[in-house]
């Protein structure tokens, strides 16, 4: 009978209940059958969380439950720390901003939304922008911008860390110009810069695109603004005393 059971499991692909049915008590049909299939719910929602994790490529392993909220993050009026986490703006195709001075906390908050959306069946991807313009450039090079590009298609949410640490050459502003142009209310972005918004002309030296990107970005856009000094230095200078 067991191995009935199994065999027609595996042909129903009911993984999960095939490794928990013999520990049910079957005292009601209803609830038995109930509780399996919230099994077999459970443990596919973890998997695929798992495989959205694995596929986001993150550089870190960080949660919101580590995250550290200090007063020096400065949080836009219509949008408070629980209102952020529900991640109802990736719902609406908002895009996430977050401005301030290296070390401050803006990849480590970047990164746990993204793992917390992964967590919620959203499809996400990890950049730091200078390396995504690099693929950028050469799956342009290499004829494969297309395939590229539908592969950023499928996502709900990409997340382009480190904008300003590194300057562009004029095609790589312009592919990732493009980029976030036709993400615009497609999908949310969550973007990281240690520079403000009148400072980007340092990476991006042709000033009217520089304008239209901002302008397209920060429409439907949350600005969270750290005004603090680097946190890794302070906590590094404070192990030293």
């Amino acid at each position: 009978m067991n191995e009935q059971v199994d065999q027609l499991c595996k042909h129903l692909r009911l993984a999960y209940i095939a490794d928990i049915y013999e520990e049910i008590p079957f005292e009601n049909p209803t609830d038995s059958l109930l509780q399996l299939l919230k099994i077999e719910k459970d443990g596919r929602e973890k998997a695929k969380a798992e495989r959205n994790i694995k596929k986001a490529r993150f550089l870190e392993y960080k949660t919101l439950e580590q995250y550290k909220w200090h007063k020096a993050i400065c949080l836009p009026s219509r949008l408070d720390r629980q209102e952020l986490e529900s991640l109802r703006f990736i719902e609406r195709k908002e895009n996430l901003i977050l401005v301030g001075a290296p070390g401050t906390g803006k990849t480590h908050l970047a990164s746990a939304l993204g793992r917390r959306a992964c967590e919620k069946g959203y499809d996400v991807r990890f950049y730091r922008v200078a390396h995504l313009v690099e693929e950028l450039e050469n799956a342009l090079a290499c004829g494969k911008w297309a395939s590229f590009r539908k592969k950023l298609d499928k996502a709900d949410v990409i997340i382009l860390d480190e904008m300003g640490y590194l300057p562009f050459g004029k095609e790589g502003a312009e592919l990732l110009f493009q980029l976030i142009t036709e993400c615009y209310e497609q999908k949310s972005l969550i973007l990281t810069s240690n520079l403000e918004f009148s400072q980007w002309n340092r990476i991006f030296t042709d000033s009217r695109l520089t304008a239209a990107l901002v302008d397209r970005l920060i429409h439907h856009a949350h600005i969270i603004s750290y005004t603090g000094s680097s946190y890794r230095l302070t906590n590094a200078l404070s192990k030293r005393t």
